[in-house]
């Protein structure tokens, strides 16, 4: 749930910096909101999932 919740925020400040910085028009984003919204309500949406916090903890097991 965690991970989720910072996902999401982490990808509303990128969409923001795009939407500032980029060039990025709103209908863009609405777009692409609702394309996630949909996705999450299909056979992949585990598979992405999963494929999200096993990148998670890959990239949370690095040491430096």
């Amino acid at each position: 749930m965690i991970l989720s919740i910072s996902g999401v925020v982490l990808l509303a400040i990128i969409v923001f910096l795009f939407f500032r910085k980029d060039g990025l028009k709103a209908s863009h984003a609405v777009a692409c909101a609702l394309f996630g919204f949909f996705l999450a309500g299909t056979a992949l949406a585990p598979s992405i999932k999963a494929g999200s916090a096993s990148l998670a903890s890959l990239l949370g097991g690095i040491k430096f």
